[in-house]
């Protein structure tokens, strides 16, 4: 089972190809059972999290040039140095603060941070890492025992959310694969994408929006202030507020850095994004294909972060900050962690101006990638949210 070809990507290797077949199977059998379509954010769950079967729970490489894409703490050191910085001081300031990262992807941030706060005498009483992926948990393990063996006992994995949490929360492009519910205004209403199965391809057809995709709708146009144009297609997460409530639920005293691309409501939706926001990395290869190669493809929509921050608002957090990551490492420290650079041989100097450019330049990572802040009690704001806040526009 395979959708239709017709984007020139690279061809996966036989193992990967096999699994792929193998998810899309199982796929296949979850729309059986529902009789004959499910809507696309179960397609995107499955697709991402199924069992032993989805992209985030299989063993594929994932991160970094073998992977299928780079995250900023892949791109530098230096990323997780500057968010280092701007837990120094919660971490002091809260007795047994800890740290606690969502999805940790190589382990590469957490393993910087921790030298970096090492370094600041800020290390926190535990390092938690909360990851789905009992493959990750062991690359991670492993990365960590060599990159940082000083400090891997201070490392604690844990498979549910813990029933409380003083300190900081680092969630780097977790937002984004969030399953989202995708739709289309019609002249009779808003419908919904569903995935169905036809002459053995997958493919989009359309259904009546179930309820509470209609109240959000009526929620995003309600916000806009006018309706959405006819034909108008996009995005929008219904797992969003239980995400946030979550966080809300476990943060007793601390701050939370989420970091991802995306963008406010009013960008979101604005008249000429129809279209959405959903995209597909393979082998460093973007494009719009969500049905194809399921299982070993990552599927990702940009963030709305007025939804992020309302729903945080809703559930008693504050909004500590919220700009794009070039603002946000340049207030950060970022100039202080380049004094050395002077230093530096030419050959090292001039990686270094690459990696920051990478991280910093607006057609980059740059702005497109925001950092939202939320907080709960007495926190030091960071120096970082201090240079070109955002938050009036969200």
């Amino acid at each position: 089972m395979q959708h239709e070809r017709g984007l020139s990507l690279p061809e996966p290797d036989p193992s990967s190809a096999a699994h792929s077949a193998r998810v899309a199977d199982y796929i296949a059998q979850r729309i059986a059972e529902a009789g004959g379509s499910i809507s696309f954010a179960e397609f995107m769950h499955h697709a991402l999290y199924a069992p032993g079967l989805g992209y985030y729970s299989a063993g594929a490489t994932k991160f970094g040039t073998d992977g299928d894409f780079v995250t900023a703490p892949e791109v530098s050191p230096l990323f997780g140095r500057v968010l280092a910085r701007q837990c120094a001081d919660v971490l002091t300031e809260i007795d047994a603060a800890s740290v606690l990262e969502f999805g940790a992807g190589s382990g590469k941030l957490a393993a910087d941070i921790l030298q970096a706060l090492a370094a600041f005498d800020a290390l926190p009483k535990e390092y938690c890492i909360l990851e789905v992926s009992a493959d990750l948990c062991e690359r991670q393990h492993q990365f960590l025992r060599d990159a940082v063996p000083e400090h891997v006992g201070r490392v604690r994995w844990l498979d549910r959310l813990p029933d409380t949490h003083a300190g900081v929360i680092i969630a780097n492009e977790v937002l984004d694969a969030l399953p989202v519910q995708r739709f289309v205004a019609r002249e009779g209403g808003i419908v919904q994408h569903h995935v169905a199965v036809d002459n053995g391809l997958f493919v989009m057809v359309e259904r009546p929006a179930d309820e509470p995709l209609k109240a959000a709708v009526r929620a995003i146009e309600n916000d806009l202030g006018r309706a959405l144009p006819t034909g108008y297609v996009s995005e929008v997460s219904l797992a969003l507020p239980a995400w946030i409530r979550d966080v809300a639920r476990i943060l007793r005293h601390g701050i939370a850095f989420l970091f991802d691309y995306g963008v406010s409501r009013r960008e979101y939706y604005a008249a000429d994004r129809s279209g959405g926001w959903l995209r597909c990395h393979f082998r460093h290869h973007a494009h719009d294909d969500a049905l194809r190669m399921p299982g070993i493809q990552d599927l990702t929509a940009w963030v709305d972060f007025s939804a992020v921050a309302g729903a945080a608002v809703a559930e008693g957090l504050e909004i500590a900050g919220y700009l794009p990551q070039a603002q946000f490492l340049i207030g950060g420290g970022l100039d202080t962690e380049l004094e050395e650079l002077e230093h530096l041989s030419i050959d090292k100097q001039l990686e270094l101006s690459r990696q920051v450019k990478l991280l910093t330049l607006p057609a980059e990572m740059g702005e497109h990638f925001k950092c939202l802040g939320l907080c709960r009690g007495l926190v030091r704001i960071p120096a970082a949210f201090k240079l070109a806040d955002r938050t009036a526009s969200l």
